[in-house]
């Protein structure tokens, strides 16, 4: 009997292997797998979740104070980027479509029309953020290395999402609204598990407690 609970476990675990070498994660499992099992972080920075409908964040939005819009580039079909990727070269990776330019231009009317005074426009290094960033036409746009795409090389995640985390924290008296455009496994692995679709945003906000809230979504348009 012994004989064969031993070979049946060794069958299972055999299986699971393989199963992992034959089906990689995509890049929502894998953001999942980072925030359902993330580092124990600094009680001053935990992230907690205050959901507000969307009708209350744009009238919170409006008084312009300490709010930082985390946003997801537009529509760019595909995952990730070629294997072939180079930073500096968009040739070499997933750019937006023309949907995806239509649908970036959209929500920077949407706050241009519900008058958001933007203060800041952040932007990863990747072309879609980038280009996403700029069709928004809500200000100057600012490369911003914290919000860079981890999902091929998660050994930098922890550090992005502590500079992202204390950078919401120093800027909770920063008048206006702080746009950062990033990735979506980014922002997952700071708000936990939810996965935004391209042009969604995530609203979040520093309290007087030294705690990062999270408001609630903005849908895309």
């Amino acid at each position: 009997m012994r004989r064969y609970v031993i070979f049946g476990l060794g069958a299972t675990a055999l299986s699971l292997i393989l199963k992992r070498l034959y089906y990689p994660k995509t890049e929502e499992t894998q953001a999942k797998s980072l925030s359902t099992n993330p580092e124990t972080p600094d009680s001053a920075t935990i992230t907690y979740i205050a959901t507000k409908s969307e009708t209350a964040i744009w009238s919170l939005l409006q008084q312009g104070k300490g709010y930082v819009i985390l946003m997801r580039h537009a529509l760019a079909p595909g995952i990730g980027d070629p294997p072939d990727f180079r930073l500096n070269d968009c040739a070499t990776q997933r750019n937006l479509s023309d949907e995806g330019r239509k649908q970036a231009i959209k929500i920077g009317k949407t706050f241009k029309n519900r008058n958001i005074l933007v203060s800041r426009v952040l932007s990863s290094q990747w072309c879609r953020c980038l280009e996403t960033a700029k069709l928004l036409n809500l200000g100057k746009v600012r490369p911003f290395p914290i919000l860079n795409s981890f999902f091929s090389n998660y050994t930098t995640a922890s550090k992005q999402t502590a500079q992202l985390r204390q950078f919401i924290l120093n800027n909770r008296s920063t008048p206006g609204v702080i746009v950062m455009v990033t990735h979506e496994v980014n922002i997952t692995n700071l708000v936990g598990n939810i996965y935004p679709k391209s042009g969604e945003s995530m609203v979040l906000r520093a309290n007087d407690k030294n705690k990062i809230e999270v408001l609630g979504q903005i849908q895309a348009v």
